[in-house]
């Protein structure tokens, strides 16, 4: 964390000074606002809390609920999302009140007496080392509790207004017009009045039955529900000897649970197979009652038993599998004709079942990538163009994600004897463990996401995926540091420049393309840069040497990596790294000793892996992925 840089701060560093449309926020929604976001959960919190970074623009968040979610439903957080939470700066403190999960236990009929379940398998979590970062449980109002605070702590200081949920919403057929949206008082003194207001753009992360959704027309596609589940969280007494760990139980009649335990050390949720539900069934599924659940989680778990003492939360669901045929409201026939104005996040456009743990993790990355974008077109640093990209990015995703749940659904609720041999569920565990963690996701070629003619440069960091961190060291203090640790949510891009063998004092590639960077005309750094905003305002510049940190003396640093910012002109120091020996990123990821530079996304995605020779290309993609300031 970095901070003094505008004047002594003797209070909480993490308490940004309120700053542009912050500084005297209305205390109730306005007539007019830039953008709306309707849905406090996980999709439209990370949202907030990434537009409070921009006290430039007028962000409202709209919530039907009377006030904060005390109890959510989801509670599974990947790694990928960990790491997210590292950039909005509460990686910490959650794991702190987290419960992590290194491994999981399958448990099958026993071989000798298959009425009886037995251990089968505890693969590790996560066996490769996919993510410096813990698979953690914690429940959704917490997650929703943290965003609450980075949003409320931001510059633009974004609260949301509860107590109103949407009942209209007209895109203008005229380009720049606002969109009209109604809203209706769910509670409080105007309880049922209802009130418009325009919005630029508004971002639809208000649940399965979205109403946003449903004005702008898309309809969820796929699978009906044909499977139903009894989840509940309990305070219980068990001799099930793995009660503290997840667990993945099949019996002998085909019943099965997923067993999650909760944070707290005492709660566990548990999902109990219900069953296939036949056709016009799912009133008489839906009617089953808790003690019914009991009774079958008792019978699947035999020899062992389940002495339920407190239930805070249950639930009876079906699985279904769907997709929304389209993330905004522009027609495919109209694409790239016209430029979206609502968008649509979460379960508003991707529904599934809860047993892979994606649905929170997913929607936070919907929420992100659209509101790191609708960030930069309306501060004028993007095109309007780059909006289109949130519909192409993510509804890909969605799709891989609801045929990763569908299957993982299928092989849980499949009779062991039934699988094509004894290990298979475990197996699919072990071999898809990067896609439950967050980190398949791949996107494909656009103005935000170049080719991968010169991945060979850096085979570790992939064009498309998120940037895959990896130990470093400060020079100016010689700490250990993880190089993606320290990129915040901020908005803006980095460009990491791993340096060639040659010393820092000495003529190299690095020092011509630093010299570029900082002089020629076409430098994408003195182009995007705004007019008396500090030299990283857009572009935060890096670089890594080769030399551990004994070898590098700061004052050989080409300038550009040494930039002054703030008010006083004071020197970043925390911009330069070197290798650590122990832990060589160049051979961890894959590196070229001739040297690359990598461009990273403000979502933390991977643009463009160059040569430090390719300075045309350099400034081509950025002269299409920004515009230029003054």
């Amino acid at each position: 964390m970095q901070f003094h840089h505008h004047g002594y701060v003797s209070g909480d560093p993490r308490v940004q000074p309120a700053a542009g449309y912050g500084v005297d926020r209305p205390a109730e929604l306005p007539d007019e606002v830039d953008v709306l976001v309707v849905g406090s959960g996980p999709a439209g919190m990370i949202a907030a809390a990434q537009l409070a970074q921009f006290p430039g623009i007028r962000t409202h968040v709209v919530e039907r609920r009377a006030g904060r979610l005390e109890m959510g439903q989801a509670d599974g957080i990947q790694a990928r999302s960990v790491e997210t939470f590292q950039a909005f700066g509460f990686a910490e403190r959650i794991t702190a009140e987290a419960y992590r999960i290194t491994e999981m236990a399958f448990w099958k009929p026993d071989p000798a007496d298959p009425h009886r379940i037995a251990r089968a398998a505890v693969p590790p979590d996560d066996s490769d080392g996919i993510s410096e970062f813990p698979h953690l449980i914690v429940n959704q109002a917490r997650v929703l509790d943290y965003f609450a605070e980075v949003a409320a702590r931001g510059p633009a200081r974004v609260t949301p207004d509860y107590g109103l949920e949407v009942t209209g919403l007209t895109v203008p057929e005229a380009p720049g017009a606002p969109v009209t949206v109604t809203l209706r008082h769910t509670a409080g003194p105007h309880e049922g009045a209802e009130r418009t207001i325009r919005a630029g753009y508004v971002i639809g992360a208000d649940g399965a039955h979205s109403a946003v959704r449903q004005a702008i027309g898309r309809k969820p596609v796929g699978d009906r529900a044909n499977h139903a589940w009894g989840v509940m969280d309990i305070l219980a007494v068990t001799d099930f000897p793995d009660v503290r760990t997840k667990c993945a139980i099949q019996s002998h009649d085909g019943g099965s649970i997923l067993l999650i335990p909760r944070e707290g050390g005492f709660l566990a949720r548990w999902y109990v197979d219900l069953g296939e539900v036949p056709p016009g069934g799912s009133a008489r599924v839906r009617a089953t009652t808790l003690d019914e659940v009991i009774v079958r989680a008792n019978r699947i778990i035999h020899p062992y038993t389940l002495d339920v003492k407190d239930v805070p939360w249950h639930s009876v669901y079906e699985v279904g599998h769907r997709v929304t045929d389209g993330f905004d409201d522009v027609p495919a026939e109209h694409t790239g004709a016209r430029t979206p104005r609502v968008f649509l996040t979460g379960d508003a456009c991707h529904t599934h079942s809860a047993k892979a743990g994606q649905g929170m993790n997913v929607s936070m990355q919907d929420g992100w990538n659209i509101a790191w974008k609708l960030a930069h077109v309306l501060t004028g640093r993007a095109p309007e163009a780059l909006l289109a990209t949130y519909s192409a990015e993510r509804q890909v995703v969605a799709q891989e994600l609801i045929d990763f749940d569908r299957e993982w659904s299928r092989l849980m609720a499949t009779r062991p004897e039934d699988l094509p041999d004894p290990t298979y569920l475990e197996d699919f565990y072990v071999k898809t463990a990067e896609f439950p963690c967050g980190f398949m996701t791949q996107y494909q070629p656009s103005m935000i996401v170049s080719g991968a003619a010169h991945q060979h440069l850096a085979t570790g960091f992939p064009v498309g995926k998120r940037f895959k961190s990896a130990p470093v060291e400060r020079v100016a203090e010689g700490n250990p540091a993880h190089l993606g640790h320290h990129a915040r949510a901020d908005g803006r891009w980095r460009v990491y420049a791993f340096a060639d063998a040659a010393a820092p004092s000495e003529a190299s590639a690095l020092r011509d393309w630093a010299h570029w960077l900082s002089t020629a005309d076409d430098s994408p750094l003195l182009r995007h840069t705004p007019a008396g905003g500090d030299p990283d305002a857009v572009l935060d510049v890096k670089v890594v040497y080769q030399q551990d940190h004994l070898g590098v003396e700061f004052a050989d640093v080409p300038e550009v990596f040494r930039p002054k910012v703030g008010p006083f002109g004071l020197v970043d120091y925390e911009k330069v790294y070197a290798t650590d020996p122990d832990h060589d990123i160049f051979d961890l990821r894959g590196v070229d000793r001739g040297g690359a530079v990598v461009v990273v996304r403000p979502d933390q995605y991977v643009a463009a892996v160059l040569p430090l020779t390719a300075t045309d290309d350099l400034a081509t993609f950025f002269a299409g992925a920004l515009l230029p300031q003054g």
